[in-house]
């Protein structure tokens, strides 16, 4: 592991600045991922910048009803917060789905946005990666790519996004506010990462410097009913082969009035749906229904052969989510 000095950050201010000024520098904050990317050697920096003291730990309200998420929020206090699980109970389900109670205890909802992909060639220092170093090779298109991505893709990359929470945030419609050398701004969530094309290295809109400040969650749509389901190889500790994240709201008249639908284990970054949303409005719900609007979005996929079953799955999935969803919606008094 290579030596780096370390500093504790007194303000957001000083945080930016002092990441700013060198290019070697990276912010800590649980650590969770960014320590064993150190000890792998795929991660080097010189200097760390603590800002886990720093007053970004809370979850509140906007005077508009929005939620607000502090960066610094561990995951188990996410998952735990009365109002987000009444609110938004994608989310704590989405969060519970990954990692272990020990990691969620220690790891922010800044760090889990920023997590980098888990494929093998990624994190093995001794392999070529376009990620880790442009221009050198993309060996997972011939090797070992069964939990790899089937859309966003491209020639320098099929690496996915791990995020549980990400696809939750994605399916809220959650926005990202960052503040950087030039002052705050902020993202929209679906389009916070970026997809590889030429660039790989490239994985958000972060700036070096940039630092992520809270997650800002927009009140649900009156009458929403949600869901997060995966699919994984074991029942705990394992990311996503798919995922499926969903919100839905029906008509007075039993057709479908809103949807959303976010996957994950597919992509560089949670994938909204947008094809398959775009279908579905207006619509009376019917697995046969969510099944062809799912195979409407997954047309664009790009498989290789180790991976092209996640094109099935993924649709199968997301139709028996939505007519879960569709049967809630008619029977609100009948819970899950």
């Amino acid at each position: 592991m290579k030596p780096f000095a370390y500093q504790r950050a007194g303000g957001i201010a000083e945080a930016v600045t002092a990441v700013t000024r060198n290019p070697d520098t990276a912010f800590l904050a649980g650590g969770t991922n960014l320590v064993d990317l150190m000890k792998l050697g795929v991660a080097r920096p010189d200097t760390l910048v603590d800002i886990s003291e720093l007053p970004l730990g809370g979850i509140g309200r906007h005077p508009g009803g929005a939620t607000v998420i502090g960066a610094t929020v561990t995951n188990a206090a996410l998952a735990g917060d009365p109002a987000v699980r009444r609110e938004f109970p994608v989310l704590p389900e989405a969060v519970l789905a990954g990692a272990s109670g020990q990691l969620r205890n220690a790891a922010t909802v800044a760090g889990n946005l920023l997590q980098r992909t888990r494929c093998a060639y990624f994190q093995d220092v001794r392999k070529p990666c376009n990620k880790r170093e442009p221009g050198s090779g993309c060996p997972a298109r011939s090797g070992a790519h069964r939990d790899l991505g089937i859309l966003g893709v491209s020639s320098a990359c099929i690496a996915t996004q791990p995020s549980d929470m990400a696809v939750g945030l994605a399916v809220l419609d959650a926005t990202v506010t960052i503040h950087g050398p030039d002052g705050p701004r902020s993202v929209a969530l679906r389009d916070f990462h970026t997809l590889p094309g030429d660039t790989p290295e490239r994985e958000t809109v972060l700036r070096h410097g940039d630092l992520i400040t809270e997650i800002v969650l927009p009140p649900a749509p009156e009458g929403a009913v949600m869901h997060y389901r995966k699919v994984r190889d074991r029942w705990s500790y394992a990311f996503a082969v798919i995922s499926v994240a969903a919100l839905l709201t029906l008509r007075a008249d039993g057709r479908i009035d809103q949807v959303r639908i976010a996957w994950g284990g597919v992509a560089p970054r949670p994938w909204r749906a947008t094809v398959a949303e775009g279908l579905l409005p207006g619509q009376v719900p019917s697995v046969e229904l969510f099944a062809r609007a799912a195979r409407a979005e997954l047309r664009q996929a790009t498989t290789l052969p180790q991976n092209a079953f996640k094109v099935d799955l993924t649709a199968d999935v997301t139709a028996a989510v939505l007519t879960d969803l569709a049967d809630r919606a008619r029977n609100p008094e009948v819970t899950r």
